[in-house]
């Protein structure tokens, strides 16, 4: 079963062995053999994600703050880097699977080794160590749910359709009862952007005034039913309805339906973390790409959001089950600056041929969503708990 929630009150130490516990606790129901295999260049093995989150506490962390601090590792560095080249090289992104050493059992002595030496550094921390730590923590936890999405891409590659546990299915949520359809919006000047002194990314940093104009954003999300409609009048056959590099989508992947919709016997299924069900018409779609999501609005007459309507009415509506699909290009806010070293290779040089998600997802640890982050993915990319919100 997926781990319980991290308390976001609690203290620093407490945070790093809840968020830590809960990566390894992920992994409880795996078997040694599912920890190795890399299905797509995109979706990394858990192997690497533990190793990769433990490297970032190592080279960010404890080789530059803990005195005769002793690597586990020397080879680490190269083999779990993801993509901070001012760090050194790494190992090819797409071959990560390849690596059947070191082993996952080394991998968890690793982990061993850098949480006991974190937890004596975080005895003697400072304000601004204990900011680094945050970072790596929330770190973390983006890989906790690239871990539960890059392990169901692997799962569904298998034809036996494996459960991983019987309470993770995580497509079954609901929208809530609404009195009214839509959220309507009056033209106006709105702020976004962070604000407070909690916890943020650098990329969302720069509040700034934005000028909407008058907008009705949907109380719900995009179901199943709703989407089959679309499937049943030929929408994946009808190139008017595909911007022209979603129709190449299209035509490239022979893309018919969401990914892990599956037809038996003149019955849709979808593969879930439970397995392999019946698809719930009354349940939120999910796992749908950019060029799906945009697709889908124009054929519906409506449109998709911008990631300042998103935000702007973001009270208003109930989020936090699905990412969802804005029509807004990932792009510094005003006055974002790089900042200098590895760290700042986290987020500004992505920012290029990506669209902006928002609001978080099922699968999205415990304290790790607000309502100004900035999620990104190339418009191709499905693999994520992703869905649809519309506007008109």
């Amino acid at each position: 079963m997926i781990p319980a929630a991290v308390h976001p009150a609690r203290s620093t130490v407490q945070s790093f062995i809840d968020v830590r516990s809960r990566s390894t606790g992920f992994c409880a129901p795996l078997e040694t053999e599912d920890y190795v295999p890399q299905v797509a260049s995109f979706a990394s093995p858990p192997k690497w994600h533990l190793a990769h989150t433990t490297w970032f506490f190592e080279e960010m962390v404890l080789k530059k703050h803990l005195p005769d601090y002793q690597e586990f590792d020397s080879d680490f560095s190269f083999l779990f880097n993801s993509y901070y080249q001012s760090v050194g090289k790494r190992a090819d992104r797409a071959r990560r699977g390849d690596m059947t050493r070191p082993t996952v059992d080394r991998v968890k002595a690793y982990r061993i080794h850098v949480d006991q030496q974190m937890q004596l550094l975080l005895e003697q921390s400072s304000k601004s160590l204990e900011e680094l730590v945050v970072l790596g923590l929330n770190h973390e936890q983006q890989h906790q749910e690239l871990m539960i999405s890059d392990l169901k891409y692997a799962f569904f590659q298998n034809p036996l359709f494996p459960v991983y546990a019987d309470d993770a299915d995580l497509t079954a949520q609901y929208n809530p009862p609404v009195d009214q359809p839509w959220v309507g919006m009056d033209e106006g000047i709105y702020e976004i952007g962070h604000r407070g002194d909690g916890f943020c990314f650098d990329n969302e940093l720069g509040r700034h005034k934005v000028y909407l104009h008058q907008f009705s954003i949907a109380n719900k999300l995009v179901t199943n039913g709703e989407y089959l409609e679309f499937l049943e009048v030929g929408g994946y056959d009808q190139f008017q309805y595909w911007l022209d590099e979603g129709w190449s989508w299209v035509q490239q992947e022979e893309a018919s339906h969401p990914l892990y919709w599956k037809k038996q016997n003149d019955t849709w299924y979808q593969y879930t973390l439970a397995g392999l069900k019946p698809l719930d018409l009354d349940a939120i779609l999910c796992h749908v790409s950019y060029y799906e999501a945009n697709a889908f609005a124009h054929w519906k007459g409506l449109r998709l959001p911008t990631e300042f309507e998103w935000e702007a009415a973001s009270a208003q509506f109930k989020w936090g089950d699905r990412w969802e699909w804005c029509e807004s290009a990932y792009l510094p806010y005003p006055g974002f600056e790089i900042a200098p070293g590895a760290l700042g290779e986290y987020n500004g040089k992505f920012m290029v041929n990506q669209m902006v998600l928002r609001g978080a997802s099922s699968a999205t640890s415990p304290g790790h969503s607000r309502s100004t982050y900035r999620n990104f993915f190339h418009p191709y990319f499905r693999w994520q708990f992703s869905g649809i919100r519309l506007v008109q």
